[in-house]
């Protein structure tokens, strides 16, 4: 399409072998940078994130995480967390769970854009996974662990897979 945007959005592939060559302090800032670049209910930001790059954390994790297990090969992962102290009340409380999706997002498709590959594995909602992860991590009791997310150098090439349908596109109502 020519387009950067749209070509990292229509190119980006779950990424779950690594090299070892880790990703620069520059490129996971800017990876946090996205994230955080994300939309939020009333701009409240809910969002923590914790950096994982011992590799016997990343190994710890990836043993208590069921499909997360390229964690141990990963020189890096970013855990994206909600902070309960800014969430919404009422009604919109559950809003976090929406802003956190979008940061994880901006996130991954940032990691394409620099030639980083990573994949999305899901903690919320899961109160094993959330309590493993909370307490490998020491997370205090305001923060939510909701996506981990490993990432690094592609060991394999990925080419982009078709995902287009537009039979699941309807307009004004659904017929």
């Amino acid at each position: 399409m020519n387009n950067p945007v749209i070509d990292a959005i229509l190119s980006r592939r779950s990424v779950r072998k690594y090299t070892a060559q880790k990703p620069s302090e520059k490129d996971v800032e800017t990876l946090l940078h996205a994230a955080m670049s994300a939309p939020s209910g009333v701009n409240r930001q809910p969002w923590e994130f914790v950096i994982v790059d011992d590799p016997q954390l990343l190994a710890s994790l990836a043993e208590a995480l069921p499909y997360a297990k390229m964690t141990a090969e990963a020189p890096v992962a970013i855990l994206a967390c909600g902070n309960k102290e800014r969430f919404l009340d009422g009604v919109d409380s559950t809003l976090w769970v929406e802003d956190l999706a979008a940061a994880s997002e901006n996130l991954q498709l940032a990691a394409h854009a620099l030639g980083l590959g990573s994949v999305w594995t899901a903690v919320y909602p899961h109160s094993d996974r959330m309590e493993a992860v909370a307490r490998l991590l020491h997370l205090p009791d305001t923060f939510v662990p909701y996506s981990l997310m490993p990432v690094g150098y592609p060991a394999d090439s990925h080419e982009p897979v078709e995902k287009w349908h537009p039979d699941r596109v309807h307009r004004n109502a659904f017929r």
